[in-house]
Protein backbone atom coordinates (compact mmCIF):
# COMPACT_ATOMS: atom_id res chain seq x y z
CA UNK A 1 0.00 0.00 0.00
CA UNK A 2 2.92 2.41 0.90
CA UNK A 3 4.57 1.73 -2.38
CA UNK A 4 1.33 2.15 -4.28
CA UNK A 5 0.69 5.77 -2.32
CA UNK A 6 4.22 6.98 -2.96
CA UNK A 7 3.96 6.23 -6.87
CA UNK A 8 0.72 8.13 -6.74
CA UNK A 9 2.16 11.13 -5.09
CA UNK A 10 5.26 11.20 -7.49
CA UNK A 11 3.34 11.11 -10.23
CA UNK A 12 0.87 13.50 -8.76
CA UNK A 13 4.38 15.65 -8.29
CA UNK A 14 5.43 15.07 -11.89
CA UNK A 15 2.56 16.44 -13.49
CA UNK A 16 2.17 19.17 -11.27
CA UNK A 17 5.72 20.15 -12.03
CA UNK A 18 5.01 19.55 -15.89
CA UNK A 19 2.28 21.71 -15.70
CA UNK A 20 3.19 24.51 -13.86
CA UNK A 21 6.57 25.17 -15.71
CA UNK A 22 4.31 25.48 -18.83
CA UNK A 23 1.85 27.54 -17.06
CA UNK A 24 4.91 29.89 -15.92
CA UNK A 25 6.57 29.64 -19.37
CA UNK A 26 3.17 30.73 -21.38
CA UNK A 27 2.99 33.96 -18.50
CA UNK A 28 6.12 35.16 -19.07
CA UNK A 29 5.92 34.69 -22.84
CA UNK A 30 3.15 37.04 -22.44
CA UNK A 31 4.54 39.62 -20.41
CA UNK A 32 8.21 39.82 -22.56
CA UNK A 33 6.49 39.83 -25.64
CA UNK A 34 3.42 42.51 -24.65
CA UNK A 35 6.19 44.55 -22.24
CA UNK A 36 9.06 44.38 -23.93
CA UNK A 37 8.54 43.35 -27.52
CA UNK A 38 11.05 40.40 -27.51
CA UNK A 39 10.40 37.83 -29.54
CA UNK A 40 10.05 34.53 -27.39
CA UNK A 41 10.12 31.13 -29.26
CA UNK A 42 9.79 27.65 -27.64
CA UNK A 43 12.28 25.50 -29.64
CA UNK A 44 12.06 21.75 -30.14
CA UNK A 45 14.36 20.23 -32.23
CA UNK A 46 15.52 16.17 -32.65
CA UNK A 47 18.96 15.91 -31.89
CA UNK A 48 20.18 13.01 -34.55
CA UNK A 49 23.95 12.94 -33.10
CA UNK A 50 22.59 12.35 -29.26
CA UNK A 51 24.88 15.24 -28.39
CA UNK A 52 23.03 16.10 -25.50
CA UNK A 53 21.42 13.38 -24.25
CA UNK A 54 24.05 10.44 -25.56
CA UNK A 55 21.28 8.93 -28.12
CA UNK A 56 18.97 10.53 -30.43
CA UNK A 57 16.13 12.43 -28.32
CA UNK A 58 14.19 15.69 -28.71
CA UNK A 59 15.89 18.92 -27.47
CA UNK A 60 13.89 21.72 -26.01
CA UNK A 61 14.97 25.32 -24.98
CA UNK A 62 13.31 28.67 -24.92
CA UNK A 63 14.27 31.01 -26.94
CA UNK A 64 14.04 35.02 -26.54
CA UNK A 65 15.64 37.40 -29.21
CA UNK A 66 15.34 41.38 -29.03
CA UNK A 67 17.82 43.57 -31.18
CA UNK A 68 20.33 40.99 -31.88
CA UNK A 69 20.66 39.85 -27.98
CA UNK A 70 19.96 35.67 -28.00
CA UNK A 71 18.76 34.64 -24.38
CA UNK A 72 18.53 30.81 -24.01
CA UNK A 73 16.57 29.92 -21.34
CA UNK A 74 15.57 26.61 -19.22
CA UNK A 75 12.32 26.69 -17.07
CA UNK A 76 11.63 23.88 -14.50
CA UNK A 77 10.57 23.50 -11.50
CA UNK A 78 13.52 22.24 -9.87
CA UNK A 79 17.06 22.26 -10.88
CA UNK A 80 19.82 19.83 -10.08
CA UNK A 81 23.37 19.81 -10.68
CA UNK A 82 23.08 16.93 -14.22
CA UNK A 83 19.86 19.49 -15.27
CA UNK A 84 22.34 22.32 -15.46
CA UNK A 85 25.14 20.41 -16.80
CA UNK A 86 22.56 19.42 -19.63
CA UNK A 87 20.85 22.38 -20.26
CA UNK A 88 24.23 23.71 -21.29
CA UNK A 89 24.90 20.89 -23.42
CA UNK A 90 21.56 22.27 -25.10
CA UNK A 91 22.12 25.83 -25.29
CA UNK A 92 25.99 24.59 -27.68
CA UNK A 93 23.61 22.42 -29.61
CA UNK A 94 21.47 25.01 -30.41
CA UNK A 95 24.16 27.29 -31.12
CA UNK A 96 25.86 24.34 -33.24
CA UNK A 97 23.10 24.00 -35.09
CA UNK A 98 21.62 27.58 -36.06
CA UNK A 99 25.59 28.64 -36.24
CA UNK A 100 24.59 31.67 -33.28
CA UNK A 101 26.34 32.26 -29.88
CA UNK A 102 24.18 32.91 -27.13
CA UNK A 103 24.48 36.26 -25.72
CA UNK A 104 22.92 34.63 -22.19
CA UNK A 105 22.08 31.61 -20.42
CA UNK A 106 19.27 31.96 -18.06
CA UNK A 107 17.79 29.51 -15.63
CA UNK A 108 14.35 29.69 -13.96
CA UNK A 109 13.30 27.59 -11.20
CA UNK A 110 12.42 28.17 -7.62
CA UNK A 111 14.40 25.18 -6.22
CA UNK A 112 18.23 25.17 -7.51
CA UNK A 113 20.07 22.95 -5.70
CA UNK A 114 23.04 24.42 -3.79
CA UNK A 115 25.57 22.79 -6.81
CA UNK A 116 23.45 23.53 -9.82
CA UNK A 117 23.70 26.96 -8.28
CA UNK A 118 27.88 26.50 -8.54
CA UNK A 119 27.52 24.90 -11.72
CA UNK A 120 25.76 27.62 -12.99
CA UNK A 121 28.33 30.18 -11.90
CA UNK A 122 30.97 28.62 -13.59
CA UNK A 123 29.00 28.22 -16.97
CA UNK A 124 28.67 31.89 -17.21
Amino acid sequence: MNKHIDRSIGALGSRWGIQSEQAFRDALAAILVESFGVEVINVNEFDDEGEVFKRPDQVELDVIIKNGLLILCEIKSSMSQSDMYTFERKVRFYERRHDRQATRMIVVSPMIDDRARRVGEALT
